[in-house]
């Protein structure tokens, strides 16, 4: 790895900020359909379940992006290339606004998120050239707050413009943040950064660690189930609770401020209650908080707070995982935290599937506790995955 000595202390002590926000782009970039269902239903004429197909398929073309352009682009330095996908995430999304009809929002989308997929693995693996090894945790944890960001701002903001204005002025707010964070990322960012190169062996290296595959699997079915609820909320908060779209929107609300609580708390934690164990916590967050929305299902007070004990987990879960595989092999981190956003959106894909199919059949209640399902599942694989005694101050 690089020293950063060569960077201006301004470039060395704002770049995980920079980086932070990049994640911001990319989370509102990937989310923001959910955050405005109605909206694009009744624009574009289409089912609030082929809406609901825009995170599906968006998040297939992630799974398949994230490893494949981690292969392709872990010789390119690291400003050139996270900032080149910034851009490409802001005329995504500006263009967006101006699309004629779902099959061009469609394709759009597919295209830009074929690029987008680097960002996030890309910024996690930038965060540990730029800081000492003591706080690669942490700084990992921080860059993470993009995504809560992006569900505690990005997705309530969402919902208020589309709501008000409609979907189009909404994908150009995302265009327009986006223009910004490619220049602070273009400011900020040191030059000269390149992370080990990946390549073919590096992918059976990460084939043959049992721990790695566990993780990552963890990884799967704790996004699987979030979004088997988190891609419908707004239109089972609707049909459940006869919420309004401000409602809808102090709930999106509620789990991202949650979810900014939940990795601050995550990241001050992590590098004395070390990874596994800020882990375990977090998913039990996690599952408390969905298992109250199915058991809750029909009364919006209720609702909202399950969804905000789920919140607390949603990010910092993510986060942790992130840490862990970091610290399992850390001269595998380009490879494994690119498959961990991989199979994060394969979890997206799924969930949003199952939820859709659940949706479209109006088993509305059945929903949350499918994806209880899915958490449960996740969480004895987190029990399972315990550190042995010898290598518990790494895992």
């Amino acid at each position: 790895m690089k020293p950063m000595s060569h960077a201006g202390p301004g470039a060395g002590r704002f770049a995980p900020t920079a980086l932070m926000l990049g994640n911001l782009v990319t989370g509102c970039s990937v989310l923001a359909p959910a955050g405005m269902l109605p909206e694009l239903s009744t624009g574009l004429g289409i089912s609030i379940r082929a809406a609901g197909l825009l995170i599906t398929f968006g998040a297939i073309t992630l799974c398949i992006g994230s490893p494949l352009t981690a292969w392709l682009t872990s010789r390119i330095e690291r400003r050139l290339l996270l900032t080149t996908t910034l851009a490409v995430l802001a005329v995504g999304n500006l263009a967006s606004a101006f699309a004629p009809d779902y099959a061009s929002l469609l394709v759009i989308r597919l295209a830009m998120l074929a690029i987008g997929a680097l960002y996030t693995p890309q910024a996690a693996g930038t965060a540990a050239l730029i800081v000492p090894a003591e706080r690669r945790g942490s700084t990992i944890a921080y860059i993470f707050l993009g995504w809560s960001l992006a569900a505690a701002v990005g997705l309530p903001l969402i919902t208020f413009i589309a709501s008000r204005y409609g979907w189009r002025v909404a994908y150009g707010t995302i265009g327009a943040l986006g223009c910004v964070s490619f220049l602070l990322l273009l400011v900020r960012l040191p030059a000269g950064l390149k992370g080990t190169p990946v390549d073919l062996r590096t992918w059976r290296e990460v084939g043959r660690s049992r721990a790695i595959l566990l993780l990552l699997l963890i990884t799967m079915l704790q996004m699987s189930g979030q979004f088997a609820v988190f891609t419908f909320m707004g239109p089972l908060l609707k049909k459940l609770t006869d919420a309004s779209p401000d409602a809808i929107g102090m709930v999106f609300a509620i789990y991202g401020v949650c979810g900014f609580l939940g990795v601050v708390v995550a990241s001050r934690v992590v590098d004395t209650w070390g990874p596994y164990r800020t882990s375990l916590l977090f998913t039990c967050l996690l599952l408390a908080g969905i298992t109250g929305w199915a058991l809750s299902a029909g009364t919006l007070v209720l609702m909202a707070t399950g969804v905000a004990i789920w919140g607390l987990g949603f990010a910092s879960t993510n986060s942790m995982q992130q840490v862990r595989l970091v610290a399992a092999a850390p001269a595998l981190a380009p490879a494994t935290v690119a498959l961990n956003t991989s199979v994060l959106y394969i979890g997206q894909a799924i969930g949003s599937a199952v939820g859709g199919l659940l949706f479209a059949r109006d088993l509305l209640h059945s929903t949350g506790f499918v994806a209880v399902g899915f958490v449960v599942l996740a969480l004895v694989l987190v029990v399972v995955s315990r550190p042995r005694p010898a290598a518990a101050a790494s895992a």
